[in-house]
C-alpha cells in the first residue's frame, strides 16, 4: 500500500487505546509510533489533503523525549507517546493556525488553547492541524489557503466539515486521535461521511476559557476517533471545568448516569426525518432502516417518535447569525474579498437582527432544553440521521437538493444535526453502514443532557453489531 512497510501499516491500523498500551508496555516505542504515523501521512495526505501543517523534526523530538520519560519512570498520562493532529482553528504555540482563512494563513500563535494543553498534558505527540472550511463555516471543507479535503473512501467526494480534515486523517488512518468542534454538526457530519466516531458533547463539558461568548451554547468542542473507546478517552481528557468558562461543569457529571451494559429493556425513538421537518435522501434511509430494525433483535422497545422541534429552526439561526457577526463583522467590512459568499452572507444576516429576535431566540432556546428533558423521561436515546445526504461531489459548495427538494443555502443541508443543536443534550454520529457504492453513512445517537457516560455505553453496544465499525478506505493508488 502506497510503499508503507507492513510494520508500518499495521501501526498505523491500531486504535489509540490500543497504541498507548503498546507504548506502556513497551511493545512499541513512541518513536515507531510516531514515524509510522508519519510516513503513513506523506503517502497519503497528498491524496486527501486532511492534514495541512506539519512538523516532523518537532513529532519526532516529541517522541523521543517521551521514550526518555517512560524509560526514567515518570509518571505518564492516557494518552502518552499517541500521535494526534488539531483542528486549524485551535491555537497552537509554534505552529501556524489559519482557520481556513487567507486573512490568518501566517498566523503563529505563542500559547496552545485550552484543548490543545490538556491533550498534550495527557502524553499525546502533536504531529499537524487539519483542514477545515473557511472560518470552520459549512459542512463541507475546502478553503483559499489549502484547498479541498477529500474523502478517502471515494476520492472525488466531501469529508463533510468543518472538522473534516481531522475525519479524513482519522478514516485514512495517518492519526488515531483528532479533536474539533461543532455549531450544527461540524463533529457529527464529517465522521458521518468518513465512517469514524465524532461526539458533540453536552455544551459546558469541554471547557472554551478563551471564547468571547462563553455563555453561548451552540459550539462545542469535542473528541473524534475510530472507535467509540478512543473517544471516550479522549472526552475524559479534554473535559472538566475551567474558571474562565462559565459554562464549564466538573468532570464528575460527565459520569453522572449509569451506564447501560446491555441494549435490552431501552426505550428507543427512531426519528427518520426528524417527525417529517426534513427530507433525507432514500440512499441514506436504506442504510439506517436496517439497522435500527436489527435491534428489535435485541429486545429494544423502538418507537417512531421525535421531540418538538419546531422552535429549533429559528432559535438556530438566529444565534449562530448573531454570533457571526459579533465575531467576524468586523472583518468583513475591512475585508470584503476575503470572504466566500455563504460566510458573508451568513454574517450579514445577524445584522439584520433586532435584539428581540435574539431575545426571543433565546426564550425559544430556553424551551427546547425543557422538551427536551421532557422528551428523555420518556426514551433512554433518540436515534436519527447525522447527515440528509450521502457524501456528495467535492466540487460542489453544497448540495443543491436533498431527495428532489431544493436546498436554498449552504446550511439547509445539515438540518438533520442543527435542529438537535439547540436540545443542548450529547450527539453522537457512529458508523451504520455503507450504500450500495460503497459510501459511509452514521447513525446519530442523542441521549439526555450530561449523560456521555450513558451515551458513550449505549453507543458501544451499538458499535458492537455495526457492520460498519472499524472497516477502513481501500487507499491503492
Amino acid at each position: 500500500m502506497w510503499g508503507v512497510s507492513t510494520m508500518e501499516s499495521e501501526i498505523t491500523s491500531m486504535g489509540a487505546c490500543e497504541i498507548a498500551a503498546a507504548i506502556r508496555g513497551g511493545a512499541l516505542s513512541s518513536r515507531e509510533v510516531v514515524a509510522a504515523h508519519l510516513d503513513r501521512i506523506d503517502q497519503i495526505n497528498p491524496v486527501v489533503n486532511a492534514i495541512v501543517t506539519m512538523d516532523h523534526e518537532g513529532a519526532l523530538a516529541a517522541a523521543d523525549a517521551a521514550d526518555r520519560a517512560l524509560s526514567d519512570g515518570a509518571d505518564i498520562g492516557p494518552l502518552h507517546g499517541v500521535p494526534v493532529a488539531y483542528k486549524d482553528t485551535h491555537a497552537t504555540a509554534g505552529m501556524r493556525t489559519t482557520s481556513g482563512s487567507l486573512l490568518f494563513a501566517d498566523r503563529i500563535p505563542d500559547h496552545d488553547d485550552e484543548t490543545v494543553r490538556r491533550i498534550g498534558a495527557a502524553g499525546a505527540i502533536r504531529v499537524g492541524k487539519t483542514n477545515v472550511p473557511e472560518m470552520a463555516a459549512g459542512s463541507h471543507t475546502f478553503n483559499s489557503v489549502f484547498g479541498t479535503t477529500y474523502n478517502p473512501f471515494a476520492q472525488t467526494k466531501s469529508a463533510g466539515g468543518s472538522s473534516g480534515g481531522a475525519a479524513a486523517a482519522l478514516a485514512a488512518r495517518m492519526i488515531p486521535l483528532a479533536d474539533g468542534s461543532d455549531m450544527g454538526g461540524s463533529l457529527r457530519n464529517p465522521a458521518s461521511f468518513c465512517n469514524v466516531v465524532g461526539l458533540r458533547p453536552t455544551p459546558g463539558v469541554v471547557p472554551d476559557p478563551v471564547g468571547g461568548l462563553g455563555f453561548s451554547p451552540l459550539g462545542v468542542r469535542g473528541p473524534m476517533g475510530r472507535s467509540v473507546d478512543d473517544v471516550a478517552v479522549l472526552l475524559s481528557v479534554m473535559s472538566g471545568g475551567h474558571r474562565h468558562d462559565p459554562l464549564s461543569v466538573d468532570r464528575r457529571s460527565v459520569d453522572s448516569d449509569q451506564a447501560v451494559e446491555i441494549l435490552g429493556g431501552l426505550r428507543v425513538a427512531w426519528a427518520p426525518t426528524l417527525g417529517g421537518r426534513i427530507p433525507v435522501d432514500p440512499d441514506v434511509i436504506k442504510v439506517l432502516d436496517p439497522f435500527v430494525s436489527a435491534l428489535e433483535g435485541w429486545h429494544v422497545g423502538i418507537e417512531f417518535d421525535c421531540p418538538d422541534l419546531d422552535l429549533a429552526e429559528g432559535a438556530f439561526r438566529t444565534l449562530r447569525a448573531a454570533e457571526f457577526d459579533l465575531e467576524l463583522g468586523a472583518l468583513l467590512d475591512d475585508h470584503p474579498e476575503a470572504f466566500k459568499a455563504d460566510l458573508a452572507w451568513n454574517i450579514r444576516c445577524g445584522r439584520e437582527l433586532s435584539a428581540r429576535d435574539v431575545t426571543a431566540a433565546l426564550r425559544d432556546l430556553t424551551t427546547l432544553h425543557r422538551i427536551a428533558a421532557d422528551f428523555f423521561s420518556d426514551y433512554d436515546v433518540l436515534l436519527a440521521p447525522v447527515s440528509q445526504v450521502v457524501p456528495f461531489d467535492a466540487d460542489l459548495t453544497y448540495p443543491r437538493t436533498v431527495d428532489g427538494v431544493p436546498q436554498e443555502t449552504y446550511l439547509d443541508w445539515m438540518r438533520a444535526s442543527y435542529l438537535l443543536t439547540p436540545l443542548g443534550i450529547p450527539a453522537m454520529s457512529l458508523p451504520a453502514g455503507f450504500t450500495d457504492d460503497g459510501l459511509p453513512v452514521g447513525i446519530q445517537i442523542l441521549t439526555a443532557a450530561h449523560t456521555e457516560r450513558r451515551l458513550l455505553s449505549i453507543a458501544r453496544a451499538l458499535e458492537a453489531i455495526s457492520p460498519a465499525a472499524g472497516v477502513a478506505p481501500n487507499m491503492t493508488a
